[in-house]
C-alpha cells in the first residue's frame, strides 16, 4: 500500500460560537451589581454588626461575640419586655451598649435587692447570669415611671452592668436596634432567644 492509496480524511471546520449579544452581558452585569447592592444595602444599611464587650450580658451574651442588629426591628413594632437592644449609652453617645428591655412605656418599675417588679408584679427572669440567691431588701428598693418615650435597660449578669438603674431610664430614640443573630465565633452561629416577660 502506497501513501497514493490512502484518501485524505475530510476536515469538517466547525462553526466559532456565536458572540452573545451586547444587551445579554449588559443585563447580566446590571443583575449582578443589583444582587451586590441589595446585600450591601442589608448587611450595613438595614442591619449592623455588634461586637460584645465585657461580662454584663453574660451568659446570654459573652465577650467576644458579634451579633446581627436589626435597624428595623421598631420602625413599625414597639419594643419589647424581653428584647436584647444596641443603644446609644446616655453619658456618652459615641459609645454603643448592649441590654435586654425590662420595662416599656408606662411601666413602673420597683426594684428591692435583686429582685424587680413590673407595676406591682414580681419578674420571672429565666435568662438572668447565675449569682447570689434573689432576694428582695426594702431598704434599697427604688422605683422609676417610665415615661411615653422611654425604656429601662438591664444587663443579665447584673453585679456587673451599668444600665438604667445606674444612670435612668433611656429614651426611644437612643435605640438603634434589636440583637437578632450571633455570626462569630462559628461554634455559637444561631439566632438570639427572645424571652416574653408579658406583664399581666
Amino acid at each position: 500500500m502506497t501513501l497514493q492509496d490512502i484518501e485524505p480524511r475530510e476536515i469538517q471546520e466547525q462553526p466559532l460560537p456565536a458572540s452573545r449579544p451586547i444587551l445579554d452581558v449588559l443585563m447580566e452585569m446590571m443583575q449582578t451589581l443589583l444582587l451586590a447592592g441589595a446585600l450591601f444595602l442589608a448587611v450595613n444599611v438595614l442591619s449592623a454588626r455588634i461586637r460584645v464587650e465585657g461580662p454584663s450580658m453574660e451568659n446570654s451574651l459573652v465577650d467576644g461575640e458579634v451579633v446581627i442588629v436589626n435597624r428595623l426591628a421598631y420602625r413599625w413594632n414597639e419594643p419589647q419586655r424581653g428584647d436584647i437592644i444596641v443603644f446609644r449609652y446616655p453619658l456618652d453617645p459615641d459609645r454603643r451598649l448592649i441590654k435586654r428591655i425590662i420595662g416599656v412605656p408606662g411601666d413602673e418599675i420597683h426594684i428591692a435587692g435583686t429582685q424587680v417588679y413590673i407595676n406591682g408584679s414580681l419578674v420571672e427572669e429565666p435568662y438572668l447570669s447565675p449569682g447570689p440567691e434573689r432576694n428582695a431588701d426594702p431598704a434599697s428598693a427604688v422605683t422609676w415611671t417610665l415615661e411615653e418615650d422611654q425604656v429601662f435597660v438591664m444587663g443579665d449578669n447584673r453585679e456587673h452592668s451599668s444600665d438604667s438603674r445606674h444612670w435612668g431610664p433611656l429614651t426611644t430614640s437612643a435605640i438603634i436596634g434589636k440583637a437578632v443573630f450571633i455570626y462569630w465565633p462559628v461554634s455559637q452561629i444561631g439566632s438570639i432567644p427572645h424571652y416574653d416577660t408579658t406583664i399581666p
